[in-house]
């Protein structure tokens, strides 16, 4: 990528969405107040035109560095769907199922269902299209397609994804203070906890899929894409949000595993190193067996 630690991605990143949030969090502290109803009809559009700063300080940090023929040939690398069985499964089953538990697990402790929040699950293709690049599946031309490749040489495979993770919730931190937003009603720890294992579990994707971005894409997607279908978040304001923190839960340790599984097969194919007296036992062996055959 040319950049060793992408600070100028995250200053681009977090420039971008944070000036296009700041208006909404003012209004949240009563600092502005601008019309109610015309705050209602903006705060979805800029959310969704904030959720591009990664995409944005990605192009623009590939662009400052290596000018117009890198950027193209980064988003060239999102041109490919061949992800392979293994990554659409675990995607689309996966992640889904992740939320169905979450979402129905508390029915067995006597908890009332959840209603889904999407108009009919017949509309949920369209929705899924809508995330993957509107609603979150748009962030990961930057946290996977960027930042993740240095983070993880520089820090290694974990420590990466750990720190991508930690930046990740402090980006999203100005929503929290947004009317409107569903991180508002999302516990933070929980939040974070989610983030880091969506980090490794994305990261298993990315590597699975042969390096090709666009599974982050639309694993992100399809994540936030099932929220609705399956909720396990509360919008209203106070309520428990007992689901949300089975969900992240589950994600947390859902994408441990993976990383682990990942970790294994990075070892498994890193070649053996002899080491010393190894080599001086088979070198004399070597000898010993070539005297007798001219012997």
């Amino acid at each position: 990528m040319g950049d060793r630690f992408p600070v100028r991605f995250f200053l681009w990143t977090f420039l971008w969405s944070w000036t296009v949030w700041a208006p909404l969090v003012l209004a949240g502290f009563g600092v502005i107040a601008p019309d109610p109803d015309l705050r209602a009809r903006l705060t979805m559009p800029a959310l969704m035109l904030g959720a591009f700063g990664p995409a944005f300080g990605a192009c623009m940090a590939i662009w400052t560095l290596g000018g117009r023929a890198a950027l193209v040939g980064f988003l060239r690398r999102f041109a490919s769907l061949r992800f392979g069985w293994r990554v659409w499964t675990a995607v689309f089953v996966g992640l889904g199922s992740l939320s169905a538990i979450a979402w129905y697990l508390p029915e067995l402790f006597g908890a009332a269902r959840a209603p889904m929040q999407l108009p009919s699950a017949y509309v949920f293709p369209i929705w899924l299209l809508l995330m993957v690049l509107l609603g979150g599946g748009q962030e990961e031309v930057g946290w996977r397609g960027y930042a993740l490749e240095p983070l993880e040489a520089r820090y290694g495979l974990w420590g990466g994804n750990v720190v991508l993770a930690l930046v990740w919730t402090l980006w999203h931190l100005p929503l929290w203070f947004v009317p409107g937003s569903s991180q508002e009603h999302m516990p933070l720890i929980a939040f974070t906890m989610g983030t880091i294992g969506l980090s490794f579990f994305f990261s298993w994707v990315l590597k699975a899929s042969g390096g090709r971005p666009l599974s982050a894409v639309v694993a992100h997607g399809a994540y936030n894409a099932f929220i609705p279908l399956f909720p396990t978040l509360v919008m209203f304001p106070g309520a428990p949000q007992a689901r949300w923190w089975i969900h992240q839960s589950l994600v947390l340790i859902v994408g441990t595993l993976f990383m682990l599984r990942l970790t294994r097969r990075r070892e498994a194919r890193r070649p053996q190193v002899a080491q010393p007296h190894q080599e001086d036992g088979r070198a004399q062996l070597a000898a010993s067996t070539a005297g007798r055959s001219r012997g």
